[in-house]
């Protein structure tokens, strides 16, 4: 038997099939009207603002 025969290729296949009809079975009950929620964005996050009193300004140079 040579590696490359069709009855390679028809193996394959059959087992695909049935991984697929075993995947099926096994999620049925999850299974709803449909597939996903719709998908809900995060509020964006705020960063805490530095007081007043704590702001740097910087000095004046006189000449």
């Amino acid at each position: 038997m040579t590696l490359f025969t069709p009855d390679l290729y028809r193996n394959f296949a059959i087992g695909f099939a049935a991984g697929a009809l075993m995947v099926g079975a096994a999620t049925i009950d999850q299974w709803g009207p449909h597939l996903e929620a719709p998908a809900q964005a995060a509020e964006p996050l705020s960063a805490p603002q530095p007081a007043d009193e704590f702001v740097i300004e910087p000095w004046e140079i006189s000449e």
